[in-house]
């Protein structure tokens, strides 16, 4: 296992010494950027979620109509 990278060599249950390092190795992170890494996120999963409805129409459907029976059930 010595050639394999710091977090790979970690058993299955052990955290690995990497993610324990914490944040205060990062460089910090201002405010727009961090709304632009959502901003594109968003965009992604959007997209991702379009393209699943035009291949799963059927799927599609019945998400829909589940979602409207959740609204029109829903006390204010």
């Amino acid at each position: 296992m010595a050639d394999l990278p710091e977090h790979a060599a970690a058993r299955p249950g052990e955290p690995s010494r990497r993610s324990s390092a914490g944040p205060a190795e990062r460089p910090a992170e201002t405010e727009g950027e961090r709304r632009r890494r959502r901003a594109q996120f968003l965009r992604d999963l959007a997209e991702a979620r379009e393209l699943r409805d035009r291949v799963q129409p059927r799927r599609a459907k019945t998400a829909r109509l589940r979602h409207a029976m959740r609204m029109r059930t829903f006390r204010w």
